[in-house]
């Protein structure tokens, strides 16, 4: 990558899909840190709120209302950046809809409507970040919220994963491009595991039970910190969670296991078992935005994440003894969650916490001086 990054303090950063969730919490600590923010999204009174809230508390805010699935309301949140800040440094594009449902269930139309936002309202803001910061000879970074099924699909969210591959494809091809032609952009992919955020609250849902998320779960804040990591220290994809990484891989290891894991396990653990809420707005049909970070979710949220901590800060190759202890971490907890299917959640969760531990071992042993 051919960027050097200010640091936080100094940057103006635009943040897409800011009114909840991961934006929300995003914008929130960016602005903590000293950063200009200008946030978008759709809901515009949660929109002006978060701008208000942020001032008040001695930060600096624009908002924008926007629907990035409109090209041209994306066009608009860079001019509302240029014209109150001569530019900005750093773009998130966070804005993302989900469904849950059988593929046969969920309606093409909707599934339009969501690669709409999740895909083109990501390319139509990358495009244009990378656009201004080419034309304006300024060193800057795109910063992509795709997820860990950017990896590997889930059942009962088949579009939804279908549109993060396509964004890692796209954020994939992106950086390529910018790199080959010397532009002094840095792309970097970022891929959280489940978060505690209003996402199942907020989808489109076409089971019949309430929807929620398969465990283990992390709080928004490590994927802001890892956002905004990338947002002063180019890099290339990271991986929030050990639990989402183990997902992964085992899958490039154990594929067969993990159809098996998908099929049992993950697909009770994102049903509640209570009916769904005929009442239940969804953000696929109208803003929900309400400032809401977290959702409520009822077991284990994990606070930190030491795995993702590492590789932020050291970048360690795939064959250092933390990638063999995950490959076999996750083929043992593979099996595990397959021969104690009703503990699932907890064996997961358990997982999760073991494979963080070993991350945190193994940050211990290479910061020990070598005799």
């Amino acid at each position: 990558m051919n960027a050097e990054l200010k640091p936080l303090d100094e940057q103006v950063i635009v943040i897409t899909g800011a009114s909840s969730g991961i934006g929300l919490t995003t914008a929130r600590m960016a602005a903590d840190r000293g950063a200009s923010v200008v946030v978008a999204a759709r809901s515009e009174e949660a929109i002006r709120q978060l701008t208000a809230e942020i001032q008040a508390d001695g930060g600096e805010a624009t908002s924008v209302v926007a629907d990035v699935s409109d090209r041209d309301d994306v066009r608009e949140i860079r001019r509302v950046a240029e014209d109150a800040y001569g530019g900005f440094d750093t773009w998130v594009n966070g804005a993302a809809v989900s469904i849950y449902g059988e593929l046969e269930d969920v309606p093409i139309e909707e599934m339009r409507d969501q690669f709409d936002v999740n895909v083109w309202g990501l390319l139509y803001g990358s495009l244009e970040a990378a656009d201004h910061f080419k034309s304006r000879d300024r060193e800057g970074a795109i910063v992509n919220v795709g997820s860990i099924v950017s990896e590997r699909a889930i059942l009962q969210q088949g579009s939804y994963s279908a549109s993060k591959h396509a964004v890692k494809g796209f954020t994939e091809t992106l950086r390529m491009e910018l790199e080959r032609e010397g532009a002094p952009v840095s792309v970097t992919l970022i891929k959280p595991s489940a978060i505690d955020t209003p996402f199942p609250d907020h989808a489109k849902n076409h089971m019949d039970e309430e929807a929620t998320l398969p465990a283990p779960v992390y709080a928004p804040e490590t994927v802001a910190r890892a956002i905004l990591h990338a947002a002063e220290n180019p890099q290339h994809e990271v991986t929030v969670g050990a639990g989402g990484k183990q997902m992964t891989v085992l899958g490039q290891h154990a594929a067969r296991l993990l159809d098996k894991v998908m099929e049992t396990v993950f697909y009770r653990q994102q049903r509640t078992g209570d009916p769904p809420r005929p009442d239940a707005a969804d953000g696929l049909e109208e803003p929900t935005g309400s400032l809401e970070q977290r959702g409520g979710y009822e077991g284990h949220v994990a606070e930190t994440s030491l795995y993702t901590s590492l590789r932020q800060r050291r970048e360690l190759p795939g064959s250092s003894a933390l990638g063999a202890g995950l490959v076999a971490g996750a083929v043992y907890a593979g099996y595990r969650l397959l021969r104690n299917g009703g503990d699932s959640s907890r064996d997961a969760a358990a997982s999760a916490s073991k494979a963080e531990a070993e991350a945190d071992a193994e940050e211990r042993r290479l910061e020990m001086p070598r005799l």
